[in-house]
């Protein structure tokens, strides 16, 4: 198959949608498809992979209604659409989260081929998000039209496109390459001392400043324990100068980090904390950490809360009681038998997320959708 996978947001800035592209990519290819990208252009292409991607537009900084900042395509040239659209004759064309503005649309409205619609984010039940949706509803409504096939990484993701059509919204939950991950025992070090790790955007629905407050109990406990935060974003220097009100001690700032990088220290640290406090839908980055054989504290948003099952629960908290935050990450950090328990669980979780599944899915997805709307 000839397949075309479109991502909205800027490449050069990491993040979970297009860690799935990728993966979707490199999966896609090795079972001998042809497979392209189709995304904005960065800014800065230095650091990245261009292989296989065709660039639409230039990115622009966008704020979207999940208080995230993103940098994405508002506008490309029709023309240049229609050229590459002509040139490549894709047999599926793969939007992930079609309804960011507004290159899908663009090309959708201009597709010959079979479009197949993958939603990511998980609309927060707030008042706020309810009159957000209500906003975009008409813009969403109007890509609706074209498209064939519709999936959704989790419940809580599809939740929101299945309030706005009848159509039958499949579930293909997020996946990763566990080859990639290796089990760690995750031992302390010399010195005793165990770290945590946070790798993520720095914004407000991440909730990383609830962490720096939880950490502030955790270490009046236990002085030795360090934190570690990994990755850039508008709370940056916000969330700095709140480290150093609450006087913390061992927490480190890495800035953006290598794939490499992240791996070093997903086989180091000793307990991963992502305390979103909203808007995720799923939660690779768990995944991630679980497939390394780390210990994990999670937010208790829907997409974490619907992924942690089982053993898993005992990892979700509400990042907002500093208290409760803290006494569950000690808990983590320093009870064997609770660790061997979640552990063993974890190491045999993950395996049904394993990539070669995901793959399986969406390639049977695309047959159908070839089969049933082949124009």
């Amino acid at each position: 198959m000839k397949i075309g996978l479109v991502c909205p947001y800027n490449v050069s800035l990491g993040g979970g949608v297009l860690e799935i592209v990728r993966d979707l990519h490199r999966g896609l290819k090795a079972r001998g498809h042809d497979v392209k990208i189709l995304t904005p252009q960065p800014r800065d292409i230095s650091n990245v992979d261009t292989t296989d991607m065709i660039f639409l537009g230039a990115g622009t900084e966008f704020k979207s209604p999940m208080a995230t900042t993103l940098q994405i395509s508002a506008s490309v040239d029709t023309e240049v659409i229609e050229q590459v659209l002509e040139k490549e004759q894709f047999d599926i064309l793969h939007f992930h989260e079609p309804w960011v503005p507004v290159v899908s649309r663009q090309i959708l409205s201009r597709s010959k081929s079979v479009n197949v619609a993958t939603f990511h984010a998980a609309i927060p039940e707030t008042l706020m998000s309810r009159t957000i949706t209500r906003v975009v509803k008409p813009y969403t409504l109007t890509i609706l039209k074209y498209l064939h096939e519709y999936t959704a990484v989790s419940d809580p993701a599809a939740e929101y496109i299945r309030s706005l059509t009848d159509e039958p919204v499949a579930i293909i939950p997020n996946g990763i390459d566990l080859s990639r991950y290796h089990w760690t025992e995750h031992k302390p070090a010399k010195d005793g001392s165990k770290t945590v790790l946070y790798i993520g955007r720095l914004e407000r629905r991440k909730g990383a400043k609830y962490l720096l407050k939880a950490f502030k109990l955790l270490q009046m406990s236990d002085p030795n324990v360090k934190l570690i935060i990994a990755g850039n974003g508008p709370d940056k220097e916000k969330l700095q100068l709140l480290a150093e009100d609450l006087k913390l001690q061992n927490v480190e700032f890495l800035g953006y980090i290598t794939d490499a990088k992240k791996m070093e220290l997903l086989a180091t640290a000793d307990l991963f904390c992502s305390p979103a406090i909203y808007g995720e839908s799923f939660g690779i980055v768990l995944l991630e950490a679980m497939a390394s054989g780390m210990m994990t504290v999670a937010g208790n948003n829907a997409g974490y809360e619907a992924l942690m099952e089982s053993v898993g629960q005992l990892s979700i908290v509400n990042p907002r009681d500093d208290a409760e935050f803290a006494r569950r990450m000690a808990v983590l950090l320093n009870e064997p038998k609770l660790q061997k328990v979640w552990r063993d669980w974890a190491k045999e979780y993950v395996k049904q997320y394993a990539y070669p599944h995901i793959i399986d899915a969406y390639e049977a997805c695309y047959v159908k959708a070839l089969k049933d709307h082949r124009k």
